[in-house]
């Protein structure tokens, strides 16, 4: 079953002064054009390209952080592309995990109210909060770290961290932005290894990453250059997918 449907979409960007948006004379970059591709339900697929080839506005546009200049995006069925910002939010926050590169944890909050986060802006009660925030660290294996501060966690840990905060509302996607740019590569392999067996239990993860060996670990990849997708395979079983 489909779970991202992209169809056409376009981003522009109109860089210089309002007053030379409203006068034409603006440089007009268009990071995406005409953008197509479907993701099913518990794919796991990797997003290339250099810096400026449009990766990370897909990402954004996936994610229901931004909105395409044109197209159509249905996300698990539901037309995104027109949304207001309340819309959008909502969206967000009960469908999509999100793992960043720099973590992204509050520094003088506890690993569980860190996970907690996304359930408080849910409305979700203190009690169920606490409960499925600790169901969330014992699935990346934190739940003894609950009440640490992210400067008593490795980088590792904190990354584990912020991937609890994704699953804690049982998304249907995570996406993640770079999420071992910031790590070594012995902490960036158990990363993945977590990635991959939340995969294999049936979540979709999409991830943006530049670095080849990371990509490798996901069934599918894609690479963009200048705003269009100019490769889109399925891996072979040689790469870190079939890895113990």
């Amino acid at each position: 079953m489909v779970l991202i449907d992209a169809q056409n979409l376009n981003k522009t960007y109109h860089m210089g002064s309002p007053a030379q948006v409203s006068a034409g004379t603006a440089m007009t970059v268009h990071a995406l054009k005409q953008v197509s591709l479907k993701i099913e339900r518990g794919d796991f697929v990797a997003i290339m390209g250099a810096s400026g080839s449009g990766k990370s506005t897909l990402m954004n546009i996936l994610g229901c952080l931004d909105q395409p200049s044109s197209g159509h995006y249905l996300l698990a069925g539901e037309a995104v592309e027109s949304m207001s910002a309340d819309q959008l939010a909502s969206i967000r926050n009960r469908r999509i995990g999100f793992v960043f590169q720099q973590f992204n944890l509050l520094p003088r909050t506890s690993a569980l109210e860190n996970v907690e986060l996304p359930m408080v802006y849910a409305g979700i009660k203190a009690v169920q909060r606490q409960e499925q925030a600790l169901t969330a660290l014992t699935t990346v294996g934190l739940r003894d770290r609950a009440s640490h501060t992210p400067s008593e966690l490795s980088g590792g840990q904190q990354q584990r961290v912020a991937i609890a905060r994704a699953l804690v509302n049982q998304p249907q996607l995570i996406l993640a932005d770079e999420p071992t740019g910031a790590l070594d590569s012995s902490t960036s392999e158990d990363i993945m290894k977590l990635l991959r067996q939340l995969n294999r239990e049936g979540m979709t993860v999409v991830l943006v990453t530049h670095e080849a060996d990371i990509a490798a670990w996901a069934r599918r990849k894609l690479v963009f250059r200048d705003g269009l997708i100019v490769g889109d395979s399925q891996q072979c079983e040689l790469s870190a997918w079939g890895a113990a």
